[in-house]
């Protein structure tokens, strides 16, 4: 079956940082690293939170380096399957890096009383950290679910 609209694919080598929306990778792992970072640098004081915080981090930081790398080597082909794949994990990284921020937030709001005034300020950085997070996540996932559909 022929169609008129050209098939919309993933970018493969170099093009993945200067294709829209998947250069949004970098900003993603400069803000989530960022997250990582100040939550490990701070001292917990709600575990199962902050431990929350911490898996969403390095699970979407660990994901989005391995599709990256497999967009960068060209290992999606052509596959329409790796379209749903890219729409899938970045909807799922929207949702759970929005339970982190959120989490991360409430988190530093119940601390505020009992913790140094040093890490209450590194655990405001890493909700607006957390936050941008989200925001290039939800962006992403937008445009890739927009790449989907017209696959």
């Amino acid at each position: 079956m022929s169609s008129a609209a050209a098939s919309v694919s993933l970018p493969s080598g170099f093009a993945v940082l200067t294709t829209f929306p998947d250069f949004l990778f970098i900003p993603e792992f400069v803000f989530g690293g960022l997250v990582w970072i100040l939550v490990a640098s701070t001292k917990v004081l709600y575990a199962i939170v902050q431990g929350w915080v911490m898996f969403v981090s390095v699970f979407c930081f660990t994901l989005s380096t391995l599709l990256m790398c497999l967009y960068f080597c060209g290992a999606h082909g052509s596959k329409a399957s790796w379209v749903t794949l890219d729409a899938f994990y970045h909807s799922v990284a929207a949702l759970f890096y929005l339970s982190a921020a959120v989490l991360q937030a409430v988190a530093t709001l119940t601390a505020r009383d009992n913790a140094d005034y040093k890490i209450y300020q590194e655990d405001i950085a890493a909700v607006v950290f957390a936050f941008l997070a989200t925001l290039m996540y939800v962006i992403h996932k937008v445009f890739s679910l927009l790449r989907w559909k017209s696959s």
